[in-house]
């Protein structure tokens, strides 16, 4: 199948075809570091990471570009309020945003340019449309003038009066020729920062938020490139603003796909947002806070099992139930080393090296299966990026490996060949794992102890479980397993005895 891509400026699946043949150009709006970020702030990184993980898997170069807000008006105010600069709070925010991001295993983006960094590009940018007469200058602010552009509103529909005027508002309304212009270029305030002060034709001051965007997106890939990203919210005004600005200035299409991720929910609807107890609750969702509760596979898992353009419900049911599914591939993937002494997520041989190996029924069976599996799998991928549909594929092939080694009891004895197969069919499992970025490294060991007493007690109680259900005492048993999975370990009973397992 071709992948086929959800074009947000047309409203429909597109053939994904490249502004350069074999080259794809990705802009993904990134963070705006004056406050710490949630979980939702990983959604885009997490979604574009497999993008491009995709579409190198197809043989194309991809060049992915996600900027840093740094110069902005919340961030000044956040500064302030601190009492601390501008900029040292800006990347001390931004190292937190990239060892977060790192750790959820996002790990090829090719360019993190600052707003700060490329203030030059932006006033070269807003010259431009100045002198092609779209912008215009009232004391020291630069307004883009909507009514110019014809076009204006095309990715959403929404006419340029819906526009927002955003701050100091009565300067806003008698300074612009259009309630829906906006501004590309801020003049500086009595009490800003001079970190936040730059030097412009027009006068000292800062960049709008949009024009920082479209600026640095024609910098690093060029005027017309591939893939337009981001969340929902950012479709009106920033997203719009940006085609505005940048074909205006240019003459030519800006991007040619605008892919938008959907939003995460949180449960904090009986919550008022003026409540003390909201602040908790935003802190508690903050990327650093929850990786230190979670295993940050969880929660990329947790992400992925829903399709990227589909709301992301956020809370601690969730993330159970997603551990709980994660917890099925690395149960399986213990299983596949403990028969083949080789280590799965080092995938050396994988099935279509089995190809042409004389196989008993059963092995073969699951060759075809899995033959027929790989194909859904990267069908799900083609048909607009659905990770969805190719975590439920993966899911499958985990149900048919299992069924496997029960039915040919590779885990009491195995020949030869059902361990090559096995050890095959792993490999292609965590290959296409490693395409969502999933089974990459094994999970971090639980500790303890070492004196080795904590594996002996544990040991003695699946004894003792044993031994009280050959006398019948069920509840005894029962008792045992109940107890232990409150405390995060988990009992499997198999064909060949009960193993433990700490969570």
């Amino acid at each position: 199948m071709t992948l086929r891509v959800y074009n947000t400026l047309s409203g429909e699946k597109e053939l994904f075809e490249t502004v350069k043949p074999g080259e794809v150009g990705i802009y993904l709006c990134g963070p705006t570091v004056y406050k710490p970020s949630h979980i939702g702030h990983a959604v885009g990184p997490i979604i574009f990471d497999v993008i491009k993980r995709y579409l190198t898997f197809k043989n194309f170069k991809v060049t992915w570009v996600l900027n840093v807000t740094d110069v902005e008006d919340k961030l000044i105010a956040e500064s302030q309020a601190q009492g601390r600069d501008m900029l040292e709070l800006a990347r001390d925010l931004e190292r937190q945003y990239v060892d977060a991001m790192a750790a959820l295993g996002v790990k090829n983006i090719d360019y993190m340019p600052r707003a700060s960094e490329h203030i030059q590009e932006i006033i070269d940018h807003i010259g431009q449309l100045m002198e092609k007469d779209y912008a215009y200058a009232v004391d020291g602010d630069v307004y883009f003038d909507v009514s110019k552009d014809e076009d204006y509103g095309k990715l959403t529909n929404r006419k340029a009066d819906d526009q927002e005027s955003g701050t100091r508002e009565g300067l806003v309304k008698a300074a612009k020729r259009n309630p829906g212009d906006f501004a590309l270029w801020k003049a500086a305030k009595p009490g800003e920062p001079d970190s936040a002060k730059y030097k412009a034709p027009w006068g000292s001051g800062r960049p709008g938020w949009h024009i920082e965007c479209s600026a640095m997106a024609m910098k690093y890939l060029g005027q017309t490139f591939d893939i337009h990203g981001g969340g929902l919210d950012l479709k009106f005004p920033h997203h719009e603003n940006e085609i505005a600005q940048a074909e205006s200035a240019t003459d030519q299409v800006f991007a040619k796909y605008w892919l938008h991720h959907g939003l995460t929910r949180f449960n904090t609807k009986k919550i008022a947002k003026s409540d003390p107890e909201m602040a908790k609750v935003m802190e508690s969702l903050q990327i650093t806070n929850l990786l230190k509760k979670h295993d940050p596979e969880v929660l990329r898992f947790l992400i992925l099992q829903s399709h990227y353009r589909s709301p992301i419900e956020f809370s601690e049911d969730v993330v159970k139930a997603a551990k709980t599914g994660l917890g099925t591939f690395r149960r399986l993937l213990e299983r596949i080393e403990r028969v083949t002494n080789a280590d799965p997520y080092k995938p050396e041989l994988q099935i279509e090296r089995m190809r042409d190996v004389e196989m008993d029924p059963r092995s073969r069976s699951l060759f075809d299966e899995l033959m027929q599996s790989r194909v859904r799998f990267l069908e799900e991928l083609d048909d607009d990026f659905n990770t969805a549909g190719a975590i439920a594929v993966l899911f499958e092939i985990a149900s048919a490996m299992n069924k496997y080694i029960d039915d040919a009891k590779l885990e009491t004895h195995s020949e030869e060949l059902p361990r090559n197969v096995l050890r095959a069919c792993g490999g292609t499992l965590v290959s296409f794992g490693n395409i969502l970025g999933l089974f990459e490294r094994r999970p971090a060991a639980v500790s303890m102890g070492d004196d080795g007493k904590v594996p002996a007690l544990l040991e003695l109680l699946v004894d003792v479980r044993k031994m009280s259900r050959e006398a019948k005492q069920y509840g005894i048993g029962d008792h045992i397993r109940d107890e232990l999975t409150k405390l995060g370990i988990t009992l499997e009973d198999g064909k060949d005895g009960t193993r433990w397992r700490i969570d």
